[in-house]
């Protein structure tokens, strides 16, 4: 009777959760894929997040008005397209902790770090290491070699990885902060990814940054996963540069278009080099095709092409929905239903003891929205298992499945039933 009375206890938990939550009808903005004819449980909004309903209405002005204007639309569209991006430049400072002019919003994520280490990677005989941590997103570790191998260094001797201690999961501070100043007077640039994408563990960025500095370093940050996720103060933290892209925790759509900060201490620095483009090319006289390139104030003069309206336009739309909303909410629900999900996962392990465990800090403050499990001796079959169940979540090899749930579109009851399925799903292995 008294194991009922818990069972009961612990099934209503979610609802009354669900029903004090101020953001649960924001489900209703989102198309979920359906398994089984019903709504899945959406658990990789870490890798794309769902479409937003109002996605359809912006990309549908854009395609009205190229319909009904064609090249008139870049000045007389409702938005005219060749200031579009100057849209996102309230709204995403707010989520960034940012100026207005420190932000832009142009090409993908990799090509704007790419782009943006011209400016901030700049080698010396003397100063010429790059500080990053172990196991960053493979793309970045490219980035990095690649970088390297074009200014005519080896990556061994130039790329330094900060390691996780043997036997544990996560990168420990002291130890990032011993790194950046072992490398000292050698180093040039800390860029490490501000949510690490396997573990889900978030650095203190601001503690880094002014570690890196006293070094006389440069410091950036991937944001990939960060942005639209944690509490953000680029320009008060003395960021020099980051970018994020937009179709993780801001729904923007497959592969969309990255944002970009650029610290405006570094705006009238006519001696930091950058590639230049005409979109990045003064405002005012952009169009008497001048011949000498002349950038526009702030992180716009990074710009190069003119913009792909028809990506920008979900992304525009799921910003204003982050912007009526606020992070400070977000934030108050992925803390609570992160730790539901936390304490749905622990109870399951009392009952399936050995079978699985949590890699991600348990610390509020050192994860955001996301749970990285370790499976022992499942593996793959039960991560099949729960994608033909309805649940939708992430594989990483060799035995980690990622849990992202995203304030926007989960809620209490959803990581209820996960629980249920997830427990079933090992039991029956």
């Amino acid at each position: 009777c008294s194991k009922t009375k818990v069972i009961l206890a612990l099934r209503e938990l979610p609802l009354q959760l669900d029903s004090q939550d101020h953001l649960h009808k924001y489900q209703d903005e989102f198309i979920f894929p359906k398994v089984n004819d019903k709504k899945v449980i959406y658990f990789t909004g870490n890798s794309l997040g769902l479409q937003p309903k109002r996605t359809k209405k912006y990309i549908d002005e854009v395609m009205d008005d190229w319909a009904n204007l064609a090249v008139e639309g870049h000045f007389y569209a409702e938005k005219p397209w060749w200031d579009y991006q100057e849209r996102f430049a309230n709204p995403l400072s707010k989520l960034v902790g940012a100026l207005p002019t420190e932000i832009t919003v142009m090409n993908t994520l990799t090509v704007n770090l790419h782009l943006l280490m011209v400016s901030f990677y700049r080698p010396t005989s003397k100063r010429y290491k790059i500080i990053c941590e172990e196991k960053a997103f493979p793309s970045d570790q490219y980035m990095f070699q690649s970088q390297v191998h074009f200014h005519g260094y080896k990556p061994e001797d130039v790329i330094v990885e900060i390691k996780r201690r043997e036997g544990e999961h996560n990168i420990r501070l002291e130890d990032v902060l011993t790194k950046i100043e072992e490398v000292g007077e050698e180093l040039a640039l800390v860029l490490i990814g501000g949510v690490n994408y396997y573990t889900g563990q978030v650095f203190d960025m601001k503690t880094i940054t002014e570690a890196g500095h006293k070094q006389g370093a440069y410091v950036g940050w991937d944001l990939a996963h960060a942005a639209g996720n944690i509490k953000l103060e680029l320009h008060d933290w003395n960021v020099d540069f980051a970018a994020w892209c937009s179709y993780k925790y801001m729904n923007s759509g497959p592969g969309n278009a990255s944002g970009c900060f650029v610290h405006e201490k570094h705006h009238t620095n006519k001696e930091l080099p950058r590639f230049a483009g005409w979109w990045g090319h003064n405002k005012e006289r952009r169009f008497k095709m001048e011949p000498v390139f002349d950038p526009v104030h702030g992180a716009g003069g990074w710009q190069i092409s003119n913009l792909p309206i028809l990506s920008l336009a979900p992304y525009l739309a799921s910003v204003e929905m982050f912007d009526e909303i606020g992070m400070d909410q977000l934030i108050l629900k992925r803390d609570k239903i992160t730790s539901y999900l936390e304490f749905i996962l622990n109870e399951i392990s009392k009952e399936v003891q050995g079978s699985f465990e949590i890699i991600t800090p348990t610390n509020p403050s050192e994860r955001a929205c996301q749970l990285s499990v370790l499976l022992h001796g499942e593996g793959r079959s039960l991560f099949d298992y729960l994608m033909k169940n309805g649940v939708i979540t992430d594989w990483r090899e060799p035995n980690v499945i990622r849990l992202a749930p995203v304030p926007l579109y989960t809620s209490y009851e959803d990581m209820f039933h996960f629980g249920q399925i997830l427990k079933t799903g090992i039991v029956e292995k």
